[in-house]
């Protein structure tokens, strides 16, 4: 048993609680593989797939040992005959867990209730959760506005996040704009059971993404990304996505609504329209920088082509060594009770607790416009925000009380964020393991 062990984990069949978005055409076997073999989860992204390309996928896994997967689907942007011919394969195959997006489909989640699949709901605000967990779903995902992709809501994760986990009883995943471990840690101290990596696991060698994809999102700051309707076609209405800006996106291709089909390119023989949701893939051929090149708000923290398995056990590494998780190598062993008989922390040079409190108290404070500027999904400086979600909620533990909202203030010059990080490293030390473990 280690610190990753939740009751997601024994749900899913994985060893780390990362899950790989069931991204359409990006997430297939090869990379579901991979996340598997690392001890995450994966979604195979089969959105309006023919159903055989859905059972040539999930035999892909089954032959290379993996039972534990998922399959997502998005009902509303499917045809209802393909729909239904999606679903009906996925029963026969014995999917054990599905993922649905966007409007509550509460037939869809019935007739994979009662044969016994685990349903994986994402939505984007807290009331939405609630009709998904009503209707039967038994895990959400929590996207926020910073995700890669078709976004739902408008709300940032790390605002949507507590909320929602406090307002249901299934576990709740979070989505959007996680990369670095620092944003696995955010999460997870703000109520989720475990993340989802969508962008991230784009820019690996197995995503089916073509390599025009990939090399755009590595070469990319965090402020290339937009949210647009541009890209429209095969969705409902008033969807939008978060995209590498482009000429489509700064309005330099035409009116997306105006006008007869174009098409711009094809995969596998089946025509590409300007404006379509497609985006561009090893099998796609034609204007590929004219296509939806989906990436979300962490897309700058993204540099290097790497596997993903060495993506995942990275996070994996890196997220015990910020939470200190039992098992890994964050571990550190309290020294012997013995060692500590009759000499106070205090004595030892750790803070006593209402010392301890006010040091946090004031990181909190000077990192409170960090926080403002990372809920906004605006800032360079968000990962410095990260600081302040752990610390707000290690605060909160130590009173028993919630912490208060941050206060308004301007974004922080990268000197003040590096200040604030100096001040959190240098506490650390002082901090003795039993007052918060």
């Amino acid at each position: 048993m280690t610190g990753w062990d939740t009751p997601l984990c024994q749900e899913l069949g994985c060893r780390y609680p990362l899950v790989l978005a069931g991204m359409g055409g990006v997430s297939r076997a090869e990379l579901v593989g991979a996340v598997t073999e690392a001890g995450g989860f994966g979604f195979l992204g089969m959105v309006r797939e023919p159903p055989e390309l859905i059972a040539r996928e999930v035999e892909a896994l089954r032959r290379a040992g993996h039972a534990r997967f998922g399959v997502n689907l998005i009902p509303a942007a499917t045809p209802p005959k393909l729909l239904e011919a999606e679903l009906a394969t996925c029963l026969a195959l014995e999917v054990p867990v599905m993922a649905l997006f966007w409007d509550i489909d509460r037939a869809v989640v019935r007739r994979l209730r009662d044969a016994g699949i685990l349903v994986v709901y994402q939505v984007g605000s807290v009331e939405e959760g609630q009709e998904a967990v009503a209707a039967g779903a038994q895990v959400l995902i929590a996207q926020g506005v910073e995700a890669g992709g078709h976004v739902r809501g408008t709300t940032p994760l790390f605002t949507l996040l507590p909320a929602l986990a406090r307002a249901v009883d299934v576990p709740v995943l979070a989505a959007g704009g996680i990369v670095e471990a620092g944003d696995v840690a955010a999460a997870l101290a703000l109520g989720a059971q475990g993340a989802v990596l969508g962008t991230a696991m784009i820019a690996t060698r197995e995503s089916f993404a073509h390599d025009v994809h990939k090399a755009r999102l590595l070469a990319a700051r965090g402020e290339d990304t937009v949210l647009t309707d541009a890209f429209h076609i095969n969705w409902p209405d008033g969807a939008r996505v978060r995209v590498l800006d482009c000429p489509v996106t700064q309005g330099l291709r035409g009116d997306p609504w105006a006008g007869a089909p174009r098409v711009i390119g094809s995969d596998e023989g089946r025509p590409i329209c300007l404006f379509s949701t497609d985006s561009p893939l090893r099998s796609t051929t034609g204007d590929l920088e004219e296509m939806a090149l989906y990436a979300g708000a962490g897309v700058g923290r993204l540099t290097q082509l790497t596997t993903a398995g060495r993506r995942l056990a990275r996070l994996v590494a890196e997220t015990e060594l910020l939470l200190r998780l039992p098992g890994g190598r964050g571990e550190a062993e309290l020294a012997s009770p013995v060692c500590y008989a009759g000499i106070s922390p205090e004595y030892m040079g750790y803070l006593d607790h209402a010392g301890l409190v006010a040091a946090l108290e004031g990181l909190r404070r000077r990192a409170a416009s960090a926080l403002q500027a990372a809920t906004r999904g605006s800032a360079p400086e968000r990962r410095y925000a990260r600081w302040v979600l752990m610390l707000a909620a290690l605060l909160a533990e130590l009173e028993g009380h919630p912490p208060p909202p941050p206060e308004p203030a301007e974004v922080p010059s990268p000197d003040e964020a590096a200040q604030l990080v100096a001040g959190a490293r240098a506490l650390l030390p002082k901090v003795f393991e039993a007052r918060v473990g």
